[in-house]
């Protein structure tokens, strides 16, 4: 190892980067599928849901009180950020949050918004976006 002439870079430095990378980016993962676990159990849904691609979508549906249908409108480049939005508020409200918090906290910085769902005292009041319906999955 050493520097790399055309370079100047320390290779060993380089590796030293990308490693310290790698662990803080499994480390924000695993805290992200932590934080949805959480809220996917306080909502009455399995945990294990967030670690399953696609899924998860569907179940993120069914705590907003969206038709699992939906699912494909997130498929759609540009729609897929909108239903996003839609969805947020609505997960904002069954947890007896306002819009803003879905907007700002859910949609925006969702990390952040969803851990204060997770681990604060926010409690599931029922999916929202049926306005006191029952679902019919």
């Amino acid at each position: 190892m050493g520097t790399d002439p055309t370079t100047g870079i320390d290779s060993s430095a380089a590796a030293g980067i990308g490693i310290v990378g790698t662990i803080i980016y499994l480390a924000f993962i695993v805290f992200a599928v932590v934080v949805m676990w959480k809220v996917f159990v306080k909502a009455g849904q399995p945990g294990w849901a967030a670690i399953i691609p696609i899924y998860n979508i569907y179940v993120w549906l069914k705590v907003a009180g969206r038709p699992g249908w939906w699912l494909i409108l997130f498929l759609i480049p540009i729609v897929n950020i909108v239903m996003a939005l839609i969805v947020s508020i609505d997960i904002a409200k069954s947890f007896a949050k306002d819009s803003v918090f879905g907007v700002v906290g859910l949609w925006l910085f969702s990390l952040i918004g969803y851990a204060i769902l997770a681990f604060g005292g926010a409690q599931y009041r029922g999916p929202a976006a049926l306005g006191g319906q029952q679902a019919a999955y």
